[in-house]
C-alpha cells in the first residue's frame, strides 16, 4: 500500500524552510545502503499509519532501485525526500501489463511546500515509462487531500475506493496514471480490492 506523506506546494506544511540552494536529485544505489536506508527509513516511518519492517525497503530498494529517487542537501547530502517504485508484469487485465507502482513517497516537514515530491514523482513516472511501463499505480488516504492534488495534478485518476484499507481504520482510493492506450476488452481498473503488494501486508 502505498504511503504518501508529502504533498504538493502550498500545501500541508505549517512552517516551510528555505531550500539549502539547489537540491541534489540522484537515483537509488546500491552501495548508498549504508548511509541511506535508516535516513529512508527514519523519514518515512515519522509520518506512517502503519510500520514497516526493513525487509520491506529492502524488497523494492534491491530489485528496484533504479527507480527509486532521493533528494539530498547539498550542503551535507542529507536526505531531504524519497520516491520508492516498483515495476512487474501484472496480470489482472485480459492483456498482461507491465505496471509501474509508486510503494512510498516522503518529504522532509521542514521542505514541504516547494515541489520536491512533485519532482521526485515525475522522475519516478519517467523511468518507468522509458521501461515500457502501460500504467502506473499507488494508494493514498482519502483524507490526505494534498496528496489526491498532487497526483491528479500529474494525471493519476481515480480508480476505485478501498474501505478500510489502512491499519488505522483509514479508506483509501487507487489511482492509476496510463501511459498507453489499454485494449477495448481490458478492464481499465487496477487490481481488485484487496489486492496490494505481498510485501506491504
Amino acid at each position: 500500500m502505498t504511503k504518501t506523506v508529502q504533498d504538493e506546494k502550498g500545501s500541508i506544511a505549517t512552517t516551510k524552510g528555505e531550500l539549502p540552494g539547489e537540491l541534489r536529485y540522484m537515483q537509488y544505489q546500491h552501495s548508498l545502503e549504508p548511509k541511506y536506508l535508516p535516513a529512508i527509513r527514519a523519514l518515512i516511518s515519522k509520518d506512517l499509519s502503519e510500520p514497516y519492517s526493513i525487509y520491506v525497503y529492502r524488497y523494492f530498494l534491491y530489485q528496484w532501485g533504479h527507480l527509486c529517487y532521493m533528494a539530498l542537501n547539498p550542503i551535507d547530502d542529507s536526505l531531504i525526500g524519497v520516491v520508492i517504485c516498483k515495476l512487474e508484469r501484472h496480470s489482472s487485465h485480459s492483456t498482461p501489463t507491465l505496471r509501474g507502482y509508486i510503494a512510498m513517497l516522503a518529504v522532509s516537514s521542514s521542505y514541504r511546500g516547494h515541489g520536491v515530491a512533485t519532482t521526485l514523482v515525475k522522475m519516478a513516472i519517467d523511468a518507468m515509462a522509458e521501461r515500457n511501463a502501460d500504467e502506473i499505480v499507488l494508494e493514498t488516504e482519502e483524507t490526505n487531500t494534498p496528496a489526491m492534488r498532487l497526483y491528479e495534478r500529474l494525471g493519476f485518476i481515480r480508480s476505485k475506493k478501498l474501505h478500510r484499507y489502512y491499519l488505522n481504520g483509514n479508506s483509501a482510493y487507487r489511482l492509476v496514471l496510463l501511459l498507453r492506450p489499454v485494449a477495448i476488452d481490458s478492464p481499465t481498473s487496477p487490481a481488485p480490492d484487496g489486492e496490494e503488494d505481498p510485501a506491504l501486508k
